[in-house]
């Protein structure tokens, strides 16, 4: 799966294409001819007497010499005189993501300027801001398949690669988070409201698990994991009850709240009064018991779940001799 990803988080290198490079002294009646004879030629690459990378693009170019006056200053003399000595330069690893990202801070008037790309200090070539606009597309729709459409966080697909990852590890500690009497709410308020709720409750997270300390995926539903790379998960759990306690306000009408339960009808056809929604937090921490795989470390947490469950409000329940923490 990781092979999977990475595939699809190409690097700039793979859509760079090869350019004309001429040297910084080279005289601008030689660039001139250049663009005549490549009608499609957006730039070129000037590379200096110490190897230095500059850009020429085409609309620059001629916008240069084509004033009152250019043609008649500039044609015989050196093209570093109206060359861009700070264009855009990347490596041929970086992320097409990444340096969509660069390409767009620029200034305005070098917004559309090629992306010259590098491969240990020696170009290999550039990219248009049309290819990597395009090639940002194409990361995005491939990338749409691992992720969870409701929240936006990585799916099972990526979960699954990181479970793996996470057996190696020396310490890891796996949080599976997912909200209580959340059906219900889900019947008695609509189910916008619960993808709502959803949304809220994964933008808590959001702000405490954030990559790369923290890794945090959607499996599906109103359930949530996180992988951390250590045991100290005490402090952020109990902060992460305490926000969504808060939060979870704003989804409830007034006398539902002040109640502090909703009506829902059970198995017999009569109404009863369920809880509110919590969130239950069940963790596996590999400090006291190693894990084989990761149906072992599914079995486990799914024991540290019905615990949890079993008790009403937010709460965090460890394996580590099951002690119970509450906020």
């Amino acid at each position: 799966m990781k092979e999977k990803v990475n595939a699809i988080l190409k690097q700039i290198g793979d859509i760079a294409e090869t350019i004309p490079a001429v040297a910084s002294d080279t005289k601008c009646d030689t660039v001139y001819q250049l663009f005549i004879s490549n009608p499609h030629l957006e730039g070129l690459a000037i590379v200096g007497k110490d190897g230095a990378l500059s850009l020429m693009m085409r609309a620059r170019f001629f916008q240069k010499i084509g004033t009152q006056y250019g043609y008649t200053l500039y044609m015989g003399r050196a093209i570093e005189l109206v060359m861009n000595a700070g264009p855009l330069v990347v490596d041929y690893s970086e992320l097409i993501t990444e340096v969509s990202i660069q390409a767009m801070n620029r200034a305005e008037e070098e917004l559309y300027d090629l992306v010259l790309v590098t491969s240990k200090g020696n170009l290999v070539g550039a990219v248009s801001i049309r290819r990597l606009l395009l090639a940002v597309a194409d990361v995005r729709a491939e990338m749409a398949i691992f992720m969870n459409p409701l929240t936006g966080l990585p799916g099972n697909r990526i979960i699954d690669d990181r479970l793996n990852q996470a057996l190696q590890l020396d310490d890891f500690s796996v949080l599976y988070l997912d909200l209580d009497h959340f059906k219900s709410y889900n019947d008695s308020y609509g189910f916008k409201m619960g993808d709502e709720l959803i949304q809220a409750t994964a933008n808590v997270l959001r702000k405490y698990f954030v990559m790369p300390e923290a890794f945090l995926g959607h499996i599906g539903g109103d359930d949530f994991i996180v992988i951390l790379h250590h045991h100290h998960f005490e402090k952020v759990c109990a902060e992460v009850l305490v926000d969504f306690e808060r939060i979870k306000r704003q989804f409830y009408n007034e006398e539902d709240w002040d109640n502090q339960y909703v009506l829902g009808e059970g198995r017999s056809g009569m109404s009863h009064r369920i809880p509110l929604v919590s969130v239950s937090i069940a963790v596996v921490t590999n400090r006291i018991k190693k894990y084989d795989n990761i149906d072992h470390l599914v079995h486990e947490a799914t024991r540290v779940k019905k615990i949890c469950k079993a008790i009403t409000g937010s709460i965090v329940c460890c394996n580590e001799e099951m002690e119970i923490k509450t906020p």
